[in-house]
């Protein structure tokens, strides 16, 4: 790592963020919801876009051969259920279904249903790093609103004081390069002024070939990565002290 980083560009889960808390807090708390909350905001004109976003892609990957369960009614909310739940198994990187998500947590963190989990260090590095100058800003395929809410319940507090920017799947998918120049670009910073931080060497390979610096973020608990050539840390009091 060298000297003229002044951004760090982090992914959340697996880096910042413990990978069972979203597998198994954050996703079955949305399954197990998302038939009321479509019930009870179903016709609300966000909700619908989100809905119109889910119907586009069903389209998608039906022509695709993906074998998608079926919308009965693709008019009405409920029955959205099971393809919303098969691309929640799916993991699928989905707009609408990032939206969607993003909604029916902020339910359950304003009813104190969800408290969030970061990493013991990422509240004292997020403090030594705004104050050494550097902007810190989230890329990572939950939602805008998802980001924020995660950062804004930690049992540290509220982290959102030390974010200054954050990115979802709106600017790009996180295998492509255009999408690091793009954030780039937003922060108005050169590519190799920032570092991004993943737990996903793919990931990380994307945004070296767009200039930017990587490192792989190893946590208990993450997926074994592939060989690679990038810098490691194990903990963010590594980098930056």
């Amino acid at each position: 790592m060298d000297d003229r980083v002044r951004v760090v560009l982090l992914d959340i889960e697996g880096t910042t963020t413990p990978i069972d808390f979203v597998f198994k807090v954050l996703f079955p708390y949305a399954r197990s919801h998302v038939e009321g909350f479509l019930e009870a905001h179903g016709s609300s004109r966000d909700v619908l876009e989100d809905l119109d976003g889910l119907r586009r892609e069903h389209s998608d990957d039906t022509r695709r051969g993906f074998n998608p369960p079926a919308l009965k009614n693709p008019h009405e909310p409920g029955s959205f259920l099971a393809y919303v739940d098969w691309l929640i198994e799916h993991d699928r990187k989905s707009t609408p279904l990032k939206s969607l998500q993003g909604k029916i947590w902020a339910e359950g963190y304003a009813g104190g249903e969800l408290h969030s989990q970061v990493f013991d260090d990422v509240p004292p590095a997020l403090k030594r790093w705004q104050a050494q100058n550097r902007t810190i800003a989230i890329f990572s395929s939950g939602s805008v609103l998802a980001q924020k809410l995660l950062f804004a319940h930690t049992a540290a507090g509220n982290l959102t004081r030390f974010l200054s920017a954050y990115f979802d799947t709106t600017i790009g998918a996180k295998i492509d390069s255009a999408s690091y120049e793009k954030i780039a670009k937003l922060l108005e910073r050169s590519p190799a002024e920032i570092v991004f931080i993943s737990d996903v060497v793919l990931e990380l390979d994307w945004a070296e070939s767009a200039g930017l610096q990587a490192l792989l973020c190893e946590r208990p608990g993450n997926h074994p990565q592939p060989e690679h050539s990038h810098g490691v840390i194990r903990t963010f009091d590594e980098l930056f002290s």
